[in-house]
Parts: C-alpha cells; structure tokens; sequence
C-alpha cells in the first residue's frame, strides 16, 4: 500500500495531518502499538520540518510486509551541515517559527530514535529528502 501526502511550507494548520491518518491506517492493520507510536512521531517530525524550514514536499508512505518506508522530499533551503542538525537543540528556525512553539531543533533527533534506518540527502538552495524505514511484520 502505498500513500502520498502534500505539505506546504508555513502551513502549520495542516501539520501532522498525514502522520495522524497513517496512524489510523496502522492501527487497522493491527501492529504493535509501541511500533505504531514510533513511526507517527517520525513522521510527525518530518512533516514539520516541511512546514517550518521549506517550501513545500511530499511525503511517500510505503506500508509492506516486513517494513514501513516514509520519503519526505522537499523543496526548500536544503540543510548545510547534516551532522550538526542532527545535534539536539541545533535549530535554523526563524523566530516566528519558534514563537508558534516548534523548532527545538528535535525534529531530525526525534525520527532518529524512532526510525531503525534513516537516510538524509540534502542539496543546499534546493531541498531535503529524509527516507525513513521501521521494520515490522503484518
């Protein structure tokens, strides 16, 4: 099964709307609920990053036997220095951003403990493409 979401940058009303419906999904297909926390925070995590650093990207759910896969490709800014975002605390959010309460700079760290595998690629002045896989069996 297969599921593609829209984000748009700066749209905050609309983030964590495809986390919550995929979480939906996972819950019918009855996994683990402690699997199915961990992939909605992940993607929780990647969808506002869409929204608070780019400006806009899609998010790719694959659910298949064995693994969930999520891609987020956005077009945005893109990330300069991935090892230091992946720092907790380390933030590019603009201070509008972190008025609204989000950009802690936990997002990256927060899909890392929860994801089994993840990837960053990132081209600065073009975007970011976070692939994200948790392993499971349906």
């Amino acid at each position: 099964m297969i599921f593609e979401y829209q984000i748009e940058g700066g749209d905050f009303t609309k983030a964590g709307s495809a986390s919550s419906e995929v979480k939906k999904i996972l819950r019918q297909l009855n996994l683990e609920p402690s699997l199915i926390k961990r992939i909605a925070v992940a993607m929780y995590e990647a969808e506002v990053n869409v929204v608070a650093h780019a400006y806009r990207g899609t998010m790719t759910v694959d659910i298949d036997t064995g693994r969930i896969f999520i891609a987020v490709k956005d077009e945005g800014p893109g990330i300069e220095d991935i090892e230091k975002a992946m720092t907790e605390g380390w933030s590019t959010a603009n201070e509008k951003v972190r008025e609204m309460g989000f950009g802690a700079g936990m997002g990256l760290p927060n899909i890392k403990k929860n994801a089994d595998e993840l990837k960053i690629t990132s081209t600065p002045g073009t975007g970011t493409k976070v692939e994200i896989t948790c392993f499971t069996r349906l």
